[in-house]
């Protein structure tokens, strides 16, 4: 991690939820470490390391994010590549 990695991770998601409409866009070309499933992945090797009170303060902002995310986004009704999914974040799809 790099200092401002969590504010990093915070901001991209602040960003895609305040786009317009129900679900989140896909992006037509995914770039590594721009979609939002990266920076999820960044808080959760955050939490990882951080000291019980910090862990919980951050739990609960990853907890609001990962309800909107989930309900702008939808399960994937293929199946999953259990050697590429990472959290559970990675088997929801966005709309195009």
């Amino acid at each position: 991690m790099w200092p401002g990695a969590v504010a990093d991770a915070l901001a991209r998601f602040e960003w895609a939820f305040r786009q317009p409409g129900r679900w989140l866009n896909a992006s037509p070309v995914r770039q590594s470490g721009l979609e939002v499933e990266y920076a999820r992945d960044e808080l959760e090797e955050v939490m990882l390391h951080l000291p019980p009170g910090a862990r919980r303060d951050l739990g609960r902002l990853i907890a609001r994010i990962d309800d909107e995310f989930e309900r702008r986004t939808l399960p994937n009704p293929g199946p999953v590549n259990a050697a590429t999914v990472g959290g559970w974040w990675w088997s929801r799809i966005r709309e195009r």
